[in-house]
C-alpha cells in the first residue's frame, strides 16, 4: 500500500532511490513538477512541506493561481461492456451516467477508507 504525504491539501509520493538510500518524491495529482528529497522520513517530511510552500509562494510572486490536486473531473476508459451496463443501469435508476458513476465511486470509496 502506498502512503502520501499531505500538507496544505497538496500530496506528495516518497520514493527510495536504492543506490544511495535517499528517499525522494514529488508533488503528486498537478502537472507542475515539483520534487523534494532528504535521508529520514523527518526530512523528506520537511522537505515535502517546504516544498509545497514554495511552490505556493512562487505562484503568488508570478501572479499564477496554484493548481489544485484534482479538478474534479475526469476520463475513464471502461471498454464497450462496462460502459453499455453502466449507462444501462444508470437510466434505470432515472439518473445520468455521471451521476450513477459517482455514486458508484463513492460507495466503493466509504468501503476503503
Amino acid at each position: 500500500m502506498l502512503s502520501l504525504l499531505t500538507y496544505q491539501g497538496y500530496f506528495g509520493s516518497i520514493d527510495i532511490r536504492q543506490e544511495d538510500a535517499c528517499l525522494y518524491g514529488k508533488l503528486e495529482f498537478i502537472s507542475d513538477l515539483i520534487i523534494y528529497e532528504g535521508e529520514s522520513f523527518a526530512e523528506i517530511n520537511n522537505a515535502f512541506q517546504q516544498a509545497v510552500d514554495d511552490y505556493l509562494a512562487t505562484c503568488k510572486r508570478s501572479k499564477k493561481t496554484p493548481e489544485l490536486p484534482c479538478k474534479g473531473t475526469f476520463n475513464v476508459r471502461l471498454g464497450y461492456d462496462i460502459h453499455i451496463r453502466a449507462a444501462v443501469a444508470a437510466r434505470t435508476a432515472g439518473i445520468k451516467l455521471n451521476e450513477f458513476a459517482r455514486q458508484a465511486l463513492e460507495a466503493k470509496l466509504s468501503s476503503v477508507t
